[in-house]
């Protein structure tokens, strides 16, 4: 297949316009968002979903976090992965598939309904987590688009995925919540520097390859500006696989938690990487036969106690 998102190949970035679309589906009145929801989702590349979970669970969420997050003997060893300069647990990935209550939480119609809807397809977990940021000792995100890595590290071809981070804890505009650039998803920024084998083990406590160029990233901020998205517990923000974001470290007694499920479509399956020869381990890309998701209904609470 032609390679039609190039990185990592020359010697200078570049911003090359985005060949697919965002919202790939037509809004109609049986849509599980708003009209000025959808929008707005085209035209920032992010919206914030708040009060979709009661507060029973939300707590039954944060419960089944900490069990994750008190237990990592009961994980598998690969899925776990500390801050760059202590033991302190930086993200837990799979969890959708080491945890049953992420799992029905992965294929909440809530969610997956939504996935389904803006991506125009059926939808499948390309990759779960549990991000976590201690109080004084969490480290920052640096910025990038996920698409740029899941691209030229694991073969996803096109702009047809979403991510969705489920916050389990208050997100303050002191503790190290997520920013976006808006708009930055019509954009795609390329990146210099050849990909060392097995990136990922550095990459996944901190980014040296993949990561967009300074002069870029403030052209980028002065024309669209920094959002950063806040919100209670049980709190919903939805981005588009493109977007620039990042994170700043957490200073604050404040931890942050958040649960992050990546939606792709079924029809954009992972193909061989487009940048490097070895794909990166099971954890990070599914790379199985994409098997649809079967949304459901009900209470969370309910139906995983059942």
């Amino acid at each position: 297949m032609t390679d039609i998102y190039p990185s990592r190949q020359a010697s200078a970035a570049e911003m090359r316009p985005r060949q697919d679309p965002v919202v790939h589906s037509e809004w109609s009145d049986d849509a599980p968002i708003g009209v000025e929801q959808a929008a707005q989702f085209d035209r920032d590349g992010y919206i914030v979903l708040e009060d979709l979970f009661s507060d029973d669970e939300v707590t039954f969420l944060q419960r089944a976090a900490g069990k994750l997050l008190a237990d990592p003997s009961a994980l598998d060893d690969d899925t776990i992965v500390t801050e760059p300069q202590s033991n302190e647990i930086r993200s837990i990935f799979e969890i959708h598939r080491q945890n049953a209550v992420m799992a029905r939480l992965a294929a909440d119609a809530r969610l997956a309904d939504v996935a389904r809807f803006l991506l125009g397809d059926e939808v499948y977990i390309h990759q779960s987590r549990l991000n976590y940021k201690p109080g004084f000792k969490g480290k920052e995100f640096y910025w990038h688009s996920d698409f740029e890595t899941w691209h030229v590290e694991d073969g996803m071809p096109r702009m047809r995925a979403l991510s969705m981070s489920i916050l389990l804890a208050e997100n303050t505009p002191h503790n190290g919540p997520l920013m976006v650039i808006p708009r930055s998803h019509k954009t795609y920024l390329t990146c210099v520097g050849e990909t060392p084998d097995d990136h990922y083990l550095s990459s996944l406590k901190k980014q040296e390859y993949g990561v967009p160029d300074e002069d870029s990233l403030t052209e980028l901020a002065h024309k669209h500006g920094i959002v950063a998205p806040t919100g209670k517990p049980g709190t919903v923000i939805l981005f588009d696989c493109n977007l620039m974001h990042g994170s700043n470290g957490n200073i604050t007694p404040f931890p942050r938690a958040n649960a992050f499920l990546v939606y792709n479509a079924v029809s954009n399956p992972l193909e061989k990487p487009f940048g490097v020869e070895k794909p990166r381990p099971w954890f990070l890309a599914n790379r199985d036969e994409p098997a649809p998701l079967t949304p459901q209904r009900g209470s969370l609470v309910e139906t995983v106690a059942a």
